[in-house]
């Protein structure tokens, strides 16, 4: 695995940006346990309109929160200014979900047992194919989570005797030639597989601990929490060509109950404090993908995360017209619209 990133950070914030309490509430929830400066998070704020009223309670469970002074004046003057909006409606009542026994150790056991067994031979397993990948990066130089679209990449990737090719066909509609290392920003590769194999390879020595249940894609999902000690890594973060570093890194591993597969796996890499890029994340989820009459778990969308200081980056993969490979297979690269949030959203576990 490896992550190439170099960071393009030319995008300006729109001059307002409109958000309800409700977003207002986890933006400052976020600036506050991301440690943001006062004077930052005030000056945002002061751009910022709302589209319901901020009630009296509502301000004073944001000073609570640790709200810096600046930022409560702000909020005060943000009150005052809605006092005439409507108020948000009340959130619905969720019945309460119905408790799931956990499985067994023995179970639990034999649950990853049979996962590194299908992960070690998920490879050899996958036909020779085409399919497109898209591409689409975000940026936010401010560090407040407000993300600006940067572009999005076309590729045409083959996968043949068990091995990747990325040859990227067009940026923002425009066509060209380039393999993707040169594109510069953020760029990711090696979805199909080795992150999955090298988690579990046995030399990798990944502890694994049973979470929880989950739905994902009406699927009942065993979700296990795992932890791979630095020495034992390969995963390496490469910055701008000169610095490179293998951390450490934890996540979760999501396990479908019936079949045994790997539908997503998240990484959350441990960096040295001295590293540039202080935070780095990867989700990738696997869906059943018909190729020539037959179904396969492939890779359906990856979306890594990366921070250097407060200049944030998202990338959102997503791997789309899965083909056969053969010399008269085509694609038409057209970008198509983003998948659907429930695509990759997990659910309650059902009874």
């Amino acid at each position: 695995m490896r992550a190439l990133v170099v960071f393009l950070l030319a995008l300006t914030l729109a001059a307002q940006t409109r958000m309800s309490v409700e977003q207002l509430r986890g933006f400052l929830k976020s600036s506050i346990e991301l440690h943001h400066p006062d004077k930052s998070v005030a000056g945002y704020l002061k751009k910022t309109k709302l589209t319901n009223r901020l009630e009296p309670r509502q301000f004073e469970e944001f000073i609570a929160m640790g709200a810096g002074p600046l930022t409560v004046e702000v909020l005060r003057d943000l009150m005052l200014a809605t006092k005439e909006l409507a108020a948000a409606a009340p959130a619905p009542v969720k019945a309460a979900a119905p408790v799931i026994p956990p499985p067994s150790p023995e179970e639990q056991k034999r649950v990853i047992d049979e996962a590194r067994s299908y992960a070690m031979g998920y490879s050899k397993g996958l036909p020779d194919f085409l399919c497109m990948q898209v591409t689409r990066r975000y940026v936010d130089p401010s560090g407040l989570g407000f993300y600006g679209q940067q572009d999005i990449i076309n590729a045409r990737l083959s996968y043949f005797d068990q091995k990747e090719d990325y040859k990227v066909v067009s940026v923002n509609g425009r066509s060209v030639d380039t393999p993707m290392q040169r594109l510069g920003g953020a760029t990711s590769s090696g979805e199909f597989g080795s992150m999955m194999k090298e988690l579990f390879d046995r030399d990798t020595a990944a502890r694994f601990e049973w979470l929880r249940w989950a739905t994902l894609r009406g699927k009942r999902n065993h979700v296990f929490q795992y932890f791979v000690a630095q020495p034992n890594s390969h995963w390496t973060i490469n910055y701008q060509d000169r610095l490179h570093v293998t951390p450490g890194y934890r996540g979760l591993v999501f396990v479908e109950r019936d079949t045994l597969q790997v539908t997503r796996l998240t990484l959350e890499a441990d960096i040295p404090p001295d590293f540039p890029v202080q935070e780095a994340h990867t989700t990738l989820d696997y869906d059943m993908t018909e190729i020539n009459g037959r179904g396969f778990m492939l890779p359906l969308k990856a979306e890594v995360k990366m921070r250097e200081g407060k200049h944030l980056v998202k990338n959102e993969v997503e791997f789309r017209m899965y083909r056969k490979f053969g010399a008269d297979t085509t694609i038409t690269f057209d970008t198509p619209e983003p998948l659907p949030a429930t695509a990759t959203q997990e659910t309650p576990p059902n009874q």
